[in-house]
């Protein structure tokens, strides 16, 4: 576990450079999930590490097996001097405690809510995870072990998480695209969904 984790931190600062602060959050019954915040001209990005350092289970398995399945870390981006998104720290802790909590397979195409606004003031409780491979590389791992895939988080109004059970995440994001809609801008209202 501690040699993925390492690994995976060093895909993290390949890909961003050196963290400039650091928080570890652990929940009752999981292992500890650090996120890291990296701070690159305009934009402040949050990466979790601890998710990818055992494989998610289906919740429907009966045993889980400790060595096969799906590994990701999440990250999200905004730009930094509008908001205090520093209080995000915890909620995404949260989100990536959820497969050992819930037994929940995060995956592309996939809602997540906290329940509460991401940080003080934040028009969102909710996010859409986003295909990989964008911002980080995958990160292979031995054999029997699948790749830690590195899964972009975007920030959803209540409303765009609603328009999306609906109409899907390809919806949503053809609609955010169609609309210039900057999804980094914490600040930004919902996109117009008539």
């Amino acid at each position: 576990m501690a040699e993925i984790l390492a690994l995976v931190e060093a895909r993290l600062r390949t890909a961003f450079g050196e963290p400039d602060a650091r928080a570890a959050v652990t929940f009752l019954g999981t292992d500890r999930i650090e996120v890291l915040r990296f701070a690159e001209g305009d934009l402040v990005r949050y990466a979790t590490l601890g998710m990818s350092a055992n494989p998610m289970t289906d919740p429907t398995a009966v045993v889980a097996d400790p060595v096969r399945g799906p590994r990701a870390e999440l990250v999200l981006t905004v730009r930094g001097g509008l908001a205090d998104t520093d209080k995000l720290l915890r909620p995404l802790a949260v989100l990536a405690a959820s497969p050992q909590v819930e037994g929940l397979v995060v995956a592309p195409g996939a809602s997540l809510d906290v329940g509460e606004p991401l940080w003080e003031g934040a028009p969102f409780s909710s996010v859409l995870v986003a295909e990989p491979g964008g911002l980080v590389e995958d990160l292979e791992l031995d054999e029997p072990m699948e790749a830690v895939r590195f899964l972009p988080l975007l920030p959803m109004t209540a409303n765009e998480a609603a328009w999306k059970r609906v109409h899907g995440a390809a919806a949503l994001q053809e609609r955010w695209l169609a609309r210039g809609t900057d999804l980094r801008d914490p600040l930004r209202s919902a996109v117009a969904l008539d």
